[in-house]
């Protein structure tokens, strides 16, 4: 079985550089050779490039640009390659765009691409998004050699349609999001699921040397999809699938100062987690902010999966004041809402 193991670095952001260089050679020491970063993730890069330096030729190194102006665009590249000390990157992606970019379509951003290709400054032309439609043209244009797109096991058909869809096209898939934003915390079952299929690759976010082990372990005993597991799935699909939070962030910054991205999966997170991590006064105080909601309709918009973000906070601070009083922690005046 291939090993179905990538690292992905945003979370390496929230660590020390020393503490990000030792967690990234642990990964590269125990097997892990994919490592995934975007020049949106502040300091990942330069992290990537501590841990690598001289050793350019042992790892896959992934990175994406926002731009969509040839000038933002070269200027992203030449950040990422000295942040990362290297001259070259094996796969570059455009991240997240709301359109599919091509040649000749007034942006000039797929043409630097393929400059960028000719000059040997990247190797392979990728493309992530959270958006279903972008992400089929992208297939269907023939133009990418790599998808990076939302993928665990608790994908739609339309998502295995879309991983079967890039085998057929002979491009590989890169699984972000593996464990949900955190609310999948079966990792066995998370690993099995994505290894039914045999193009895709998930990067696992990790900042901490306990989580890093955990997929360490699978390299040499790779969980299989028995029964229980797929009870396991079976259980979370039936409690989370639906019309909830990916946690992804394309919905943020708030007018409001509302951390959309964390208070509009409370309901779910609170029942998955250790519920005190989740009840404590700032948490309090973040979820209050939802009161704040000027109804502004932005973060509506700018949802890739087309929620109803203010009524998704509100049943969310409904059930949050719920929870807490039968915890009786609302005796003291400070907690109330």
């Amino acid at each position: 079985m291939t090993n179905k193991n990538g690292f992905g670095a945003l979370p390496i952001q929230r660590i020390s550089d020393a503490e990000a260089v030792k967690l990234l050679r642990r990964a590269y020491d125990r097997g892990i050779t994919f490592y995934d970063t975007a020049r949106f993730y502040t300091d990942s890069e330069v992290k990537i490039g501590l841990a690598f330096k001289g050793m350019r030729d042992k790892v896959y190194i992934a990175s994406k640009t926002a731009a969509v102006t040839p000038e933002a665009f070269w200027k992203d590249l030449e950040t990422t390659l000295n942040n990362l000390q290297t001259d070259y990157l094996d796969i570059y992606q455009f991240h997240n765009p709301d359109f599919c970019p091509k040649p000749g379509d007034g942006s000039g951003v797929y043409e630097c691409m393929l400059k960028a290709k000719e000059q040997g400054r990247i190797r392979h032309i990728g493309i992530t998004n959270h958006r279903l439609k972008v992400a089929e043209e992208a297939i269907d244009s023939g133009l990418y050699d790599t998808l990076q797109f939302p993928f665990c096991y608790l994908a739609t058909e339309k998502d295995i349609a879309l991983v079967k869809k890039c085998e057929k096209a002979d491009m590989g898939f890169i699984s972000m999001k593996a464990l949900s934003g955190g609310l999948i915390n079966n990792s066995a079952a998370a690993y099995a699921f994505q290894a039914q299929y045999e193009n895709v690759l998930p990067i696992w976010g990790v900042q901490r040397e306990e989580e890093l082990d955990e997929f360490l372990s699978y390299i040499d005993h790779p969980p299989v999809m028995t029964e229980e597991l797929r009870q396991v799935i079976d259980h979370d699909r039936e409690e989370l699938c639906g019309n909830f939070c990916r946690g992804c962030g394309y919905c943020m910054p708030c007018p409001a100062g509302i951390k959309i991205n964390d208070c509009a999966r409370m309901s779910l997170m609170i029942r998955r987690a250790p519920t005190q991590m989740q009840l404590t006064a700032d948490m309090q105080k973040m979820m209050m902010k939802i009161e704040d909601c000027l109804h502004c309709n932005q973060c509506m918009e700018k949802c890739p999966y087309e929620l109803n973000t203010p009524e998704l906070l509100q049943k969310n601070l409904k059930d949050y004041k719920e929870i807490l009083a039968g915890k009786e922690i609302l005796s003291n005046k400070e907690t109330q809402f």
